[in-house]
């Protein structure tokens, strides 16, 4: 079983930053995946970030220039820096775990972000 655990969303003005962590717990595959979706109501979940255990880096173009991706392997958490952020940034954003090159997912609870002033 893996678990993962979201913290760190809440109400930021427009403009401002947040930082959300995730710290992931049991079996977790040593090659893997781990990085954030969102989802906005209405909405399809939709990738954020993405970082592989081996520093690979993916963005969605929304994110790319605003948010930051980071993770501690020691640790098993993954880091999402967003600053400049703005009211269609409101979403819960949820954290994910996957063996690299198999598409199953283990998912979060999620965080709500909400963006407004």
């Amino acid at each position: 079983q893996v678990q993962l655990v979201e913290s760190g969303g809440g109400l930021v003005q427009p403009g401002g930053s947040l930082r959300l962590s995730c710290a992931a717990s049991g079996n977790i595959p040593t090659s893997n995946a781990m990085g954030w979706y969102r989802q906005a109501p209405g909405l399809q979940r939709e990738l954020v970030a993405t970082m592989t255990t081996t520093g690979g880096l993916n963005y969605a173009d929304s994110a790319k220039g605003r948010f930051t991706i980071s993770r501690d392997n020691a640790k098993k958490t993954v880091y999402l820096q967003m600053n400049s952020l703005k009211p269609e940034d409101t979403a819960v954003y949820y954290c994910y775990v996957r063996r690299l090159f198999t598409e199953y997912k283990y998912w979060g609870q999620g965080t709500q972000v909400t963006v407004s002033s």
